[in-house]
C-alpha cells in the first residue's frame, strides 16, 4: 500500500512563512485523565436538527485576501452538494464560518466561538482549518473536538491528538511537535526528478531573509541526500537582482530550479530566466502555487511558465478524466479560479461526511466522529488523496515508501498530470527539520 510521507507539512508551513517573509507565522493515545479539565460537551443529536461544523480560515490576514480561502471554498461546495442531496441521514449540514484575521488572538476567539457555542449550538467538528497562526489548537484538542482535513501551516497537526491534518501524521501527537521537537520529511520530490527527468544539478534560490534561507537549507539538504550538485543562489530581499541569479544558474548548468521565494518573487525569477535564456527541465513549485492563475502570474515568462511543475499529495484538479475530480469541478464551476487547496478542502468535507454517515445510527457526536478519524486505516477521499493514515510511532522512521502527485503546466492544457499518483512511489530517507 502506498504511504504518505510524514513531513509534507514542511512545504505548506514554510511556503506560507515565505509569503509573510519573517512576520508572524504561522504512539499511544493520551490517557483520558489528561483532558479532564477540557470542555467535553457534545451537541446532542436530534432527528431533524442540523449537524453543525465549523470552518476557521485566515481570510483577512497579513498575507492577503485569497491566500487561505481555497480549502474553505472547496469544503463549502461539498457541503452544499450534500445538502442538495438530502443531507446526512436526513439532517442538513450547517456550516459556521469564522475568519480569525490571521492572528493568534483572533484564532482563539474563533475556537471559543465554535467549540463552546451558545444556546447549545456548538459544532460537532472543525473542517478544513486553514489558519496562519493556529493558537487555539491545544484548546481544540483538550475539548476533544475532531479537526478534520486541516492544512498543516504550522506544527499543530503533528503535536496534538484529535487534530487530523489533510496529509496524515505518524508523530506521537502527545503535546510536543513531532519527535522531541523534530519533524521529518522525505526526499521523494528530488528522487522523482532524478529518476524521471535525469536531473543532476539543482539551483535553490532564496532571499537573504531568515524564513527564506531556512527553507532553502532544508531543500538543499534533501537534494544533497539524493546526490545532486546544488547551486545556491541568494538575492537581496529589498533589492533582488533576479537577473544575476538567473544568469549564474544558467552558467552552472542547472537542470532544476527550486526556490524559497514568495509568489511575486517566483514570477520575477521566471521572467529573468526567460530574459537570460536560462532554460531548465523543471521550475518546481508546491501545492500552494498549484492554481489556475498561472497564465496571469507568469504572463511575462512563457518559456519558464511552461517549465513549471507542481508536486503534492492529492490528485491534480485539472485531471477531469477522473470521476471524483469531475464532480469537484462541476460543483465549483462558479468559482473564478481553481486550485489544489480547493480540492483538498473538498476532500476534507468528504472525510467528515463519511465519518458522520458512519455515526448516523448511534448519533453524530464528537466522540463518534473522532473514533472514525482515529483509525490507522488509509483514507483516499474517493481517490482524491494519496492514502492518508494516522499512526503514533514511538520513534521517527528512517525511511518510508511514499507516493507523489506530479503535474506540469502546459499552455492551452493547464496542469497536466504526470502518471498516476498511487504508483509514483519511492522508498526514501526521512530527514529531520525543526518546525
Amino acid at each position: 500500500m502506498p504511504r504518505r510521507r510524514p513531513g509534507r507539512a514542511a512545504e505548506a508551513a514554510v511556503a506560507v512563512l515565505l509569503l509573510l517573509l519573517g512576520g508572524t507565522a504561522c504512539g499511544s493515545r493520551l490517557p483520558e485523565s489528561d483532558f479532564e479539565h477540557g470542555d467535553t460537551r457534545t451537541p446532542a443529536p436530534s432527528t431533524g436538527t442540523p449537524i453543525r461544523v465549523g470552518i476557521i480560515t485566515s481570510a483577512t490576514s497579513p498575507v492577503g485576501g485569497d491566500t487561505f480561502t481555497g480549502p474553505r471554498d472547496g469544503a463549502e461546495a461539498y457541503f452544499d452538494r450534500v445538502n442538495a442531496r438530502g443531507g446526512i441521514a436526513g439532517r442538513r449540514v450547517e456550516v459556521r464560518l469564522c475568519d480569525d484575521g490571521g492572528s493568534g488572538v483572533g484564532n482563539n476567539e474563533c475556537v471559543h466561538k465554535l467549540i463552546d457555542g451558545a444556546d447549545g449550538d456548538a459544532v460537532v467538528a472543525l473542517v478544513a482549518t486553514t489558519a496562519l497562526d493556529y493558537a487555539g489548537a491545544s484548546r481544540v484538542s483538550h475539548a476533544r473536538v475532531p479537526d478534520i482535513g486541516g492544512q498543516p501551516i504550522g506544527a499543530a497537526y503533528d503535536t496534538w491528538p484529535h487534530l487530523y491534518g489533510i496529509y496524515g501524521s505518524l508523530a506521537p501527537r502527545a503535546g510536543t511537535p513531532g519527535w522531541g521537537g523534530k519533524l521529518y520529511g522525505g526526499t521523494e520530490v528530488y528522487r522523482y526528478f532524478k529518476r524521471e527527468q535525469g536531473a543532476r544539478t539543482a539551483a535553490v534560490v532564496s532571499y537573504n531573509q531568515a524564513a527564506s534561507a531556512a527553507y532553502a537549507r532544508l531543500v538543499e539538504q534533501g537534494l544533497k541526500a539524493e546526490g545532486y550538485k546544488v547551486v545556491p543562489e541568494q538575492v537581496d530581499f529589498a533589492l533582488p537582482n533576479f537577473r544575476a541569479a538567473a544568469a549564474d544558474l544558467k552558467q552552472q548548468g542547472a537542470d532544476l530550479v527550486f526556490d524559497a521565494l514568495d509568489t511575486h518573487g517566483n514570477a520575477q525569477l521566471c521572467a529573468a530566466m526567460d530574459q537570460v535564456g536560462a532554460h531548465v527541465v523543471a521550475k518546481v513549485t508546491n501545492v500552494q502555487n498549484w492554481t489556475s492563475t498561472v497564465p496571469g502570474d507568469y504572463k511575462n515568462s512563457p518559456r519558464c511558465r511552461n517549465a513549471l511543475w507542481a508536486t503534492g499529495s492529492s490528485r491534480d484538479f485539472d485531471e477531469v478524466s477522473q470521476p471524483a475530480v469531475r464532480e469537484f469541478r462541476d460543483a465549483t464551476k462558479g468559482l473564478k479560479t481553481h486550485s489544489q487547496w480547493q480540492l483538498e478542502g473538498w476532500a476534507a468535507a468528504m472525510w467528515f461526511t463519511d465519518a458522520a454517515k458512519a455515526c448516523a445510527k448511534t448519533g453524530v457526536t464528537r466522540a463518534c466522529v473522532d473514533g472514525f478519524m482515529n483509525r490507522s486505516e488509509n483514507y483516499t477521499a474517493d481517490g482524491l488523496l494519496v492514502p492518508v493514515t494516522f499512526e503514533r510511532l514511538a520513534e521517527p522512521p528512517t525511511t518510508r515508501r511514499t507516493c507523489l502527485s506530479v503535474a506540469r503546466w502546459q499552455d492551452g492544457k493547464g496542469w497536466v498530470s504526470q502518471g498516476d499518483m498511487n504508483s509514483t512511489c519511492f522508498e526514501v530517507p526521512q530527514l529531520p527539520y525543526s518546525p
